[in-house]
């Protein structure tokens, strides 16, 4: 009975809701990662892949949002970190 009410409440323990923040941190960095190399492609901006890795795998996202904004007005992949 108490975990029907538990349920249904919409109760979350603080160990949910740290992991869920943690997977939606982790999905919006994904989702601005593609977004960037979205970009870079569509501006015909060769992404060798270890840059292609070094955006992949970075999960800050201030610092995708950099590099997306550096990214529309970039002639080379230098431009994003420089």
């Amino acid at each position: 009975m108490l975990e029907e009410i538990v349920t249904t409440a919409g109760y979350k323990s603080d160990f949910a809701r740290h992991h869920e923040a943690v997977g939606e941190a982790r999905g919006e960095a994904r989702g601005e990662a593609r977004t960037l190399l979205m970009i870079l492609e569509v501006r015909k901006i060769e992404v060798p892949d270890d840059v292609r890795e070094r955006i992949s795998s970075c999960t800050d996202v201030g610092q995708l949002d950099v590099w997306a904004r550096r990214a529309v007005t970039a002639d080379r992949i230098g431009d994003l970190f420089g």
